[in-house]
């Protein structure tokens, strides 16, 4: 994946114009163009590997409590029968990001009971829906 990569780079770029090793004094970081997200190659794996085992039609757990399916962009798109889950151009609504940043309840947070989503992972899904949440 892309992002986990950008990341890196990002960071030791960023040292770099600290410690002034930025050179021509531009900053390489704002010169850098943000890579675009893809739905097919940056966030459906992700889903597919942490999230369909409960969020599937029509048996999975979560499916069944929540009515979200995470097997295709429609399904992400369609939401749950609570609502929507993704407000593109606009990750910081989206519930999605609430739930997988852990800034809900316990009870709440994805995936249950298991280890938060790696910050890479989070980053490429918070980051394709900051570009559209398009369908790529």
């Amino acid at each position: 994946m892309k992002s986990c990569h950008i990341v890196v780079m990002a960071a030791v770029v960023t040292a770099a114009s600290i410690c002034g090793f930025g050179g021509l004094g531009a900053t390489p970081a704002a010169s850098a163009a943000e890579p675009r997200m893809s739905f097919q190659d940056d966030v459906l794996p992700v889903f597919l590997g942490r999230c369909v085992s409960c969020h599937s039609a029509p048996n999975g757990e979560g499916y069944q409590a929540s009515g979200l399916d995470l097997t295709s962009y429609q399904g992400v798109m369609a939401g749950t029968k609570f609502g929507p889950m993704v407000i593109p151009g606009d990750p910081e609504s989206s519930n999605l990001m609430r739930l997988l940043d852990w800034r809900t309840s316990a009870a709440l947070r994805m995936p249950h009971n298991k280890k938060q989503l790696s910050s890479c992972d989070r980053t490429a899904i918070r980051d394709w829906i900051r570009q559209g949440a398009k369908d790529n």
